[in-house]
């Protein structure tokens, strides 16, 4: 088997060049294709469908419910989405920040999601001095959330910090299963020191704390430089692919920026599969009628598995030969475009 150190899309785990026999033959996906008609818009309708802690799950779209409005939450329960945030932070107005962390807290042990894969909080930054009461109500729940997160990160000492409360917290409940945690680039300083900040994420990464995301703020990173947000993005376009190369060199997942007019689904559209080819393996949305365009963008397309899977079959052959490259309708591929397929089977897996 041909190992590789690329990671797969979407991940945080290298992977190996799988083996392109029977669990990959053509009947297979096409069976994949079928399930995957369902999954591209729906997140999977049972508990028993949460991801193994051994990967992260998929956040191809990311919900943010406010944490003070419990009307809203209890919508969540008819939800079908990747990821759903039950938001302590920017959704909150600064006066209903302790009506909102004790609502999120009560609603984590009265809320059944069965169709959400990665239920989440997302508590105030470090800097903001009402992340340490947020996490102390959010663990008072019997059931914690599968993610928190942490937003506008701009120093590896937060990430420390962040661990560090978490893990004592954690300490007094021996059998829980472990938090995974996503956490936000918002700001200049931040995107400056996001290397720093992504080491630290895996140095205090163990058994009980998982570091598995990234996600980039685009307003108030904007607000941060003084920029002003177009349609198009283009003011963006450097934090974006800066953000994505740094999440995938530490193996994360990259979430990329909303999408404010969420009426325009057209464009929504057209800036998901945009964010999608750039790599970013999700994105972040505020309204429900956002969250099937979303998920379907960042899904493999029935054209994109035909092609991985006959890419790979082709492959193997190719292989039992000791050829290296080989062409493939019309086109010379190596080894980079092997992987490319292998990273839409992989993203098929998991979706």
């Amino acid at each position: 088997m041909i190992r590789s150190c690329i990671k797969v899309l979407g991940g945080c785990h290298e992977s190996r060049l799988f083996r392109a026999g029977d669990a990959i033959a053509r009947a297979s996906a096409r069976k994949c294709l079928g399930v995957r008609t369902v999954h591209t818009t729906h997140a999977i309708s049972s508990e028993a469908n949460r991801q193994p802690m051994d990967r992260p799950p998929p956040r191809r779209a990311m919900l943010y419910v406010p944490g003070s409005d419990e009307r809203k939450l209890q919508k969540m329960s008819t939800l079908e989405v990747d990821c759903a945030v039950m938001d302590c932070e920017d959704g909150v107005a600064v006066n209903r920040k302790v009506d909102a962390r004790r609502t999120v807290s009560s609603m984590l042990d009265k809320l059944s999601c069965p169709h959400v894969r990665d239920l989440a909080v997302r508590v105030n930054s470090v800097s903001s001095g009402l992340a340490e009461e947020d996490l102390e109500e959010v663990f008072k729940a019997n059931r914690l959330p599968d993610t928190i997160m942490l937003p506008k990160v701009e120093s590896k000492e937060e990430i420390q910090w962040f661990s560090e409360h978490v893990k004592s917290h954690l300490s007094d409940r021996p059998n829980e299963k472990p938090v995974r945690v996503v956490i936000f680039t918002e700001t200049a300083v931040g995107l400056l020191h996001l290397p720093q900040i992504l080491e630290e994420c895996k140095k205090v990464s163990d058994k009980s704390l998982l570091f598995e995301a990234v996600v980039f703020g685009s307003d108030d990173f904007c607000a941060s430089i003084g920029a002003t947000r177009t349609a198009d993005a283009y003011e963006l376009l450097y934090a974006r692919q800066k953000v994505v190369a740094m999440a995938k060199a530490f193996g994360m997942q990259a979430i990329d920026l909303v999408y404010i007019d969420f009426k325009d689904l057209d464009g929504l559209e057209k800036q998901s599969l945009e964010g999608n080819r750039m790599g970013f393996t999700g994105k972040q949305v505020i309204h429900p009628s956002q969250i099937p365009v979303v998920q379907k963008a960042f899904s493999p397309s029935e054209e994109q598995i035909e092609w991985a899977t006959e890419l790979v079959e082709a492959f193997k052959k190719h292989q039992e030969t000791g050829k290296g490259a080989f062409d493939f309708k019309g086109k010379m591929i190596d080894m980079p475009s092997v992987l490319q397929a292998q990273n839409i089977l992989k993203l098929l897996e998991k979706t």
